[in-house]
């Protein structure tokens, strides 16, 4: 019986296999929102054109060269199309190439990366073993091409990603150029395309520091002097309140402010805080917003300590740790505060002890300062209780006054709790990620109580301040539904955005005017208000947040996707909302958006450009600093 001579050569079957799990995965494991049909159609389309990108190359290889090819190609991009969902679980982004630099912390995450793993994920290697299988000899699926149809073959590739390309520039116009949204990259362009772009981009950033010049710096400078002039000044409620005392900074990991006066099965989740929040000696910031992008909690610290923005990509304490800077440690030192860091992990994670050296700070407390065993310690490391305990003795040693700032571990995704310590019961909903955020946090929350007991027994407390500020979220987008269940609402972007809002409180003893503020503000704000409480002048100093306490000089708050909080609106997903109600405004109301969204993309852009280009050191800071 003679067979159909008509064989579908492999790398065809490849890309369809690939394309149309690549879509599936799209849809079914990750959160991408689909708007359109265009949107769809999009979402469809770009697998197919970057898998025909990839598998067409193989016609210009001999039989054998071509089937081995097809193999290996479609084994790598299912473990590139893995390695992005895993990291689209924890972080609801998309990884880029400077994240890929930070390996050497990939040591302390095994644990949050087991809880990462689910078991369809096996099925995205499903088409690999196909391709594989069919790769053998006895199928004559490889394809001997003329040099003519070779070239045709690898034409259609053009023309397919043409297409995509002006399709995704219909859909959303000028992508390329407002690209701080990843997800709107990976929906038009593909994980794939988007991961050559992304390394188009490094390339671009990496030359941008050898050509700079410094001529951009009084541009810049003229932007800051107009949009955050300097608040610091004795007419200002609060200022040199805390001059010559010590500055205890928390940072208190993955806590969000939906957490406050929550109860799970009656019990507080935070009981501690509760109460601190609403203490005549405290000043909460309710509407205070993290700002972080993928470097989180370095991230966090990179935005209080020089009030610039963290990149978009990758985490500046990674890629560019060796810049100038004009830091919060660095200023205070040249005030005679001793500036130390206390964090029970590695000091090489993030990059913290050389990033730390350069900022400035004079001693770094890591793993190495603490007894950790196997009693005290569960999770990330060493738990909350230990750690501020045995860092008492520390903060005694220290000349006064002294900034010292803790960064705590316990409430840490995956926010695993051995059975013993927890207080709270686990909430029960579909997220076993929320169901156990409750109880990290319960266990924070009274580490944190005793740490302040601690203080006031070893006389450190009456001549100190201590802030408290939440890192970044905890429960990323992945976990919508069920957080949406909790709080008995939809999580739309509106909601999400309120979600990114952190604890920032200014615990100042002694002195009984505490209250709740309601001004729109964040980490970048960090800066300047502190050196405001402490009465240190800052009127030389770059800076793009405000003094909380004065009349800020720009009504917004920007995230590092281009979306904004102001006093009267939300700009999010491309949607401009009422702050206030949360309804999306429709027609000529939702122009009311651009003029900030614009002030929004240019200082965002201001910040890249001078971490890019190593700006600061063609600036003079003078007598920053002096009192």
């Amino acid at each position: 019986m003679q067979m159909n001579k008509f064989r579908m050569p492999l790398f065809i079957i490849a890309t369809i296999l690939f394309g149309i799990k690549t879509y599936l995965v799209y849809r079914l494991m990750f959160d991408l929102s689909i708007e359109n049909p265009l949107q769809e159609f999009i979402l469809l389309i770009n697998p197919i054109a970057s898998a025909y990108l990839i598998f067409a190359i193989s016609v210009w290889l001999n039989p054998a060269r071509q089937m081995k090819y097809l193999r290996w190609t479609s084994l790598i991009g299912s473990l590139i199309l893995f390695i992005n969902l895993i990291f689209y679980r924890n972080f609801t982004d998309f990884i880029t190439i400077p994240v890929l630099f930070q390996g050497n912390n990939a040591a302390d995450l095994t644990g949050s990366f087991l809880t990462l793993l689910h078991m369809e994920d096996v099925l995205l290697f499903l088409d690999v073993a196909i391709i594989w299988y069919l790769s053998k000899r006895k199928f004559g699926l490889s394809i001997s091409l003329p040099q003519s149809g070779k070239i045709a073959a690898t034409a259609v590739t053009f023309l397919l990603l043409a297409g995509n390309v002006v399709l995704a520039e219909m859909e959303r116009p000028m992508l390329f150029v407002r690209a701080f949204d990843r997800e709107y990259l990976v929906k038009n362009i593909g994980v794939y395309n988007y991961h050559l772009y992304d390394a188009s981009m490094q390339t671009k950033t990496k030359a941008q520091r050898v050509l700079a010049d410094g001529s951009e710096i009084s541009e810049i400078e003229s932007y800051l002097d107009s949009n955050s002039p300097d608040g610091n000044n004795e007419d200002v409620p609060l200022h040199g309140i805390a001059e010559d005392k010590n500055v205890i900074f928390v940072s208190v990991e993955s806590f969000q402010n939906f957490l406050f006066d929550s109860e799970i099965n009656g019990t507080e989740a935070t009981p501690f805080l509760n109460d601190l929040k609403e203490s005549k000696d405290t000043i909460w910031f309710k509407n205070f917003y993290h700002q972080t992008a993928q470097g989180k909690t370095s991230d966090s610290e990179f935005i209080i300590e020089n009030s610039l923005y963290p990149l978009g990509r990758g985490a500046v304490y990674f890629t560019h740790a060796q810049n100038e800077y004009h830091s919060l440690p660095e200023i205070l030192n040249n005030e005679d505060y001793e500036t130390s860091v206390f964090h029970s992990n590695n000091k090489s994670f993030w990059n913290r002890d050389v990033m730390y050296d350069n900022l400035g700070y004079d001693q770094f407390y890591g793993e190495q300062s603490f007894d950790v065993t196997p009693e005290n310690s569960f999770g990330w490391g060493l738990e909350d209780k230990a750690f501020f305990d045995q860092s008492i003795k520390y903060l005694k040693e220290q000349d006064q006054p002294f900034y010292s700032k803790f960064i705590t571990l316990t409430h840490h995704f995956p926010f695993e709790l051995p059975e013993e310590k927890a207080n709270i019961d686990k909430y029960d909903s579909g997220s076993k990620t929320l169901n156990h955020y409750f109880q990290t946090a319960r266990y924070t929350d009274e580490a944190l109580q005793s740490f302040f007991q601690e203080l006031k027994a070893s006389g450190i407390y009456e001549d100190s301040i201590i802030v408290l500020m939440g890192d970044h979220y905890g429960i990323s987008e992945f976990h919508n539904k069920a957080i949406g269940e909790f709080l008995g609402k939809e999580i739309n972007a509106y909601e999400h955005t309120q979600l990114q809002r952190v604890p920032f409180m200014i615990h100042i003893p002694g002195y009984e005017n505490g209250e709740v503020r309601e001004e729109v503000v964040g980490q970048i704000d960090v800066k300047p208000t502190l050196l405001h409480l402490l009465g240190i002048n800052n009127e030389e100093d770059l800076t793009f947040g405000d003094n909380m306490f004065a009349e800020k000089g720009k009504d917004f708050i920007a995230m590092r996707d281009g979306s904004f909080v102001s006093e009267k609106y939300i700009f999010a997903d491309g949607t401009c909302f009422d702050r206030e109600s949360g309804a999306p405004l429709e027609g000529e109301k939702a122009n009311q958006c651009t003029p900030i969204k614009e002030k929004v993309d240019q200082e965002l852009q201001y910040s890249d450009n001078i971490i890019y280009g190593d700006l600061f050191r063609f600036y003079d800071f003078g007598q920053s600093g002096d009192q």
